[in-house]
């Protein structure tokens, strides 16, 4: 049987394998969150250890992002997320094992955290470049997405289900869960059938690194692209920070902010489902410019305007953010060498994940001083300009679709 043009991804043997292991291990990743708070809590009942294991994860995941993106381009891509995925697999298992026959201390749950983040940052630059080479490269954008709907439908009604499952069988059989998601994920991967990268070489680590990071620093739409990107990530934290103060006062309270959450959740399911189907000619001008329109949510809720309006503007915003992510994930790939790929894509997420802390360490102390309006004001236009400028770079806008479906960069980048 034929499938529809937006599942034709599947149809492709090695992708379906990765689709698969992905879409089961991203139900683990969605209720984790919650039993890893409450099994903190279980511990050691403070914010402030709340915030160790949350800041030491951060930081484990950071550092190892970029050594994670050297071995990626060293190693077999699927290797190093098998590898990763068997590290989280046993991390969890300890950790069910501590938390179900009640011996778990503060220390346990600290080092599960910075174990399962750093193992977690060798598979992101892995995995991102290791789907371009499951699938062909008309399909690339559409095999994203279809990747990208799995997490955002687990994440839509996840911490739902693992707040249920923590209260029911306790946290430390939510972490058994996980673990067991992760099995099948290195299942799937050791299926794979992937020939090697070619023109792959190596030297020391330092020199592999700054390979990597020469390959971002020299490709100016690339450069500008992921400034523009962490600009909008720092930005959009006050909305994170400050949205809750303002549903507080204004809106009603925590049911009106768990509704504006749960809107997101939403618009990041229907910007999966458009991604599948509208295949840009100019990626990265459409792609930019739907980052545009989240800032709104941010001028909704400086009014604020009523929380239905608010959510309208979430679930518009979040449409653009998930297609951003699927026309970037797919568009990328076929303008760097696929031997330094997992390095670039590893400054990337490095990038995105260090704009946010920075956010929520400014939002407050700037609101405190210029008014929550003026900063979620100040905040929509850091978003939204340098995503509108970014589109008159000459790279960005000479990036195009070929009428086999292949993407180009015609002239200077």
């Amino acid at each position: 049987m034929k499938l529809p043009v937006s599942l034709s991804p599947l149809a492709e043997r090695n992708f379906r394998y990765v689709w698969i292991g992905q879409a089961v291990s991203a139900i683990g990743d969605s209720v984790v969150p919650v039993a890893l708070v409450f099994a903190t809590l279980a511990v050691s009942p403070s914010a402030g250890a709340i915030g160790l294991v949350l800041a030491l994860s951060t930081v484990a995941r950071v550092v190892a992002l970029p050594i994670g993106g050297v071995w990626a381009d060293r190693l077999p891509r699927q290797f190093v997320m098998l590898a990763s995925d068997a590290v989280r697999a046993l991390v969890h298992g300890v950790i069910a094992v501590v938390l179900i026959t009640g011996h778990a201390q503060l220390w346990h749950i600290v080092v599960q955290a910075v174990v399962y983040s750093f193992a977690a940052g060798f598979f992101m630059p892995a995995s991102g470049a290791l789907v371009p080479q499951t699938v062909s490269v008309q399909h690339l954008q559409r095999a994203n997405a279809l990747m990208g709907l799995s997490r955002s439908v687990t994440q839509v009604a996840g911490p739902a289900i693992g707040g249920l499952l923590v209260a029911v069988i306790g946290p430390g059989w939510v972490f058994a869960i996980d673990g067991a998601t992760f099995v099948v994920s290195a299942i799937s991967l050791a299926l794979l059938r992937i020939p090697p990268i070619e023109g792959k070489s190596q030297s020391n680590f330092w020199t592999e690194l700054a390979d990597g990071l020469r390959a971002v620093i020299s490709r100016r739409w690339y450069l500008l692209n992921l400034g523009a990107h962490a600009l909008w990530n720092f930005a959009f934290a006050s909305f994170l920070v400050l949205g809750p103060i303002v549903a507080k006062k204004s809106l009603g309270g925590a049911s009106a902010w768990g509704l504006i959450s749960a809107s997101l959740g939403a618009g990041a399911v229907l910007g999966g489902l458009i991604a599948l189907r509208v295949i840009p000619r100019r990626p990265l001008v459409v792609a930019n410019l739907a980052l545009v329109p989240a800032a709104f949510q941010l001028l909704a809720l400086a009014v604020p305007l009523p929380t239905a309006a608010i959510m309208a503007f979430c679930v518009i915003g979040w449409i653009g953010l998930t297609y951003l992510n699927e026309v970037w994930f797919a568009t990328v790939p076929q303008l760097i060498p696929a031997d330094v790929l997992a390095r670039a894509t590893s400054f990337d997420w490095l990038l995105s994940i260090i704009a946010m802390p920075i956010g929520f360490a400014v939002s407050g102390p700037v609101a405190d001083r210029i008014g929550i309006p003026s900063t979620l004001v100040a905040a929509a236009l850091i978003m939204a300009v340098p995503c509108i400028l970014i589109v008159l770079v000459p790279g960005v806008r000479n990036v195009r679709r070929t009428s086999d479906g292949r993407v180009v960069l015609e002239g200077a980048g």
